[in-house]
């Protein structure tokens, strides 16, 4: 599955629901699966840690539609030449 084709069935499922609820809060569902990710990362099972990444790639692609972004398109635009700062892959920057 592509990103288009994940965001796609994101909306299918959930954009009358999300985009209902508007941009901040649905970003506070949001940041209540990253900080769920975060407790799976500390402490999970490999089944909750691939849930919790799943919750949050789906809250994340809800959002981008909610704005109206095409996020195979910003990703690709950003990233397929390797790092934005330094251009290269893998990055080379000092700075992290």
């Amino acid at each position: 599955m592509t990103i288009a084709e994940f965001q796609k069935l994101i909306e299918d499922i959930y954009y009358a629901k999300d985009s209902g609820r508007g941009m901040e809060r649905t970003f506070m569902w949001f940041a209540e699966e990253v900080g769920e990710l975060s407790h799976a990362l500390r402490s999970g099972s490999r089944e909750e840690l691939e849930g919790e990444f799943a919750d949050v790639a789906a809250w994340l692609a809800t959002l981008a539609s909610i704005a109206g972004v095409d996020l195979q398109q910003a990703v690709t635009a950003k990233y397929q030449g390797g790092c934005p700062k330094c251009g290269k892959s893998p990055c080379e920057c000092k700075d992290g």
